[in-house]
């Protein structure tokens, strides 16, 4: 069997813990309903920062080292896929092992990547893309018309998020942090076509539950921050509003008005996409092919990336994510 390159964590020489670096690997197993993927491009998420720090371990059967969405092209497929041959241009979603120069990919989620969108813009869609979906979509029940605030707008899950909800109608009121990062925001917004103009709130000077009561409160809530956000989401939902919590920047614990949640016949909800069943990630990505896919390729929908940089340089790419600097999205490129 050939052996691979794949970036991985190994201990350090001080007390940082974890570093990523080079190691071979054997091939990815090719599963019959699978395909196997040259990388290209990978994506980074805050997800794989966890895992390396231990974290947030793999689950069954992923690989162990990091990466949860790729684009590239399809090397090998499997005797079960149909509609996908050895050539075509491919993002992944992948439930881990990106961050290699190889990566085996179900059929089932896998998105076809057109000549307009470049392999570094394809690999910063299709966690983001899912994740957005899933839980704008399927857990909040947005529908257009809608108020719907989303927090960390600026970063890779956010900015598609908010895009995604501008172009379904919403009203949106996306949350960024600083001046400069809110005017950057408000042009991103301006350029998708939609029913309603969005509201950007500079989360340093102005306040989000206002700017959403100014709207009649949010029916749906997309929150990364966790804890230090729960009780003024609360506050600025609607009646009926939906609070969904998908990441735990500022904390796992909080304290929550379950008087004012009551009082609004409203409800939170936790949701992780990596861990999903097969089937459940499976259908997803083919609502994510059918309903936004289009607005990527036909450029309503735009993958914001901050920086690319090297395969071999995931360290640097980690720290870089880890310092909170980024507007969009962080890629790894593979060269040669």
């Amino acid at each position: 069997m050939c052996a691979v390159r794949i970036i991985t964590a190994c201990p350090a020489q001080k007390e940082a813990g974890a570093i990523l670096a080079v190691q071979d690997s054997p091939d990815p197993v090719l599963a019959d309903d699978g395909v196997l993927v040259s990388v290209a491009a990978a994506g980074v998420n805050p997800a794989d920062l966890l895992q390396v720090a231990g974290a947030y371990p793999p689950p069954p059967g992923a690989p162990s080292w990091p990466g949860l969405e790729v684009a590239g092209l399809i090397v090998a497929t499997g005797p079960l896929v149909r509609g996908w041959a050895v050539g075509d241009r491919v993002a992944a979603l992948l439930s881990g092992g990106g961050y290699a120069e190889l990566a085996a990919v179900s059929a089932s989620q896998l998105l076809p990547v057109p000549d307009t969108v470049s392999d570094v813009a394809a690999a910063a869609l299709p966690e983001g893309l899912a994740t957005a979906w899933s839980n704008l979509v399927d857990v909040g029940g947005m529908q257009p018309d809608n108020v719907v605030l989303v927090h960390g707008a600026t970063g890779g899950v956010g900015s598609l998020a908010a895009q995604l909800a501008v172009a379904r109608g919403a009203k949106v009121v996306a949350v960024a942090g600083g001046a400069e990062r809110a005017h950057r925001l408000r042009e991103l917004l301006a350029a998708v076509p939609g029913t309603h103009e969005p509201v950007v709130v500079d989360r340093t000077t102005e306040d989000f539950v206002a700017a959403c009561h100014t709207l009649g409160g949010a029916d749906v809530v997309l929150d990364v921050v966790g804890a230090a956000n729960l009780g003024r989401n609360v506050d600025a939902l609607a009646t009926g509003g939906r609070l969904v919590v998908i990441g735990l920047q500022r904390g796992r614990k909080g304290e929550l008005d379950l008087g004012a949640l009551l009082a609004k016949r409203a409800s939170v909800h936790g949701t992780t996409l990596r861990a999903r069943p097969l089937d459940e990630k499976a259908a997803i990505m083919a609502a994510v092919r059918e309903e936004v896919w289009p607005l990527v390729v036909d450029g309503t929908i735009t993958p914001v990336v901050h920086a690319t940089f090297p395969l071999e340089d995931a360290q640097q790419a980690h720290e870089t994510v880890r310092s909170g600097s980024p507007f969009g999205k962080v890629v790894l490129v593979r060269h040669g």
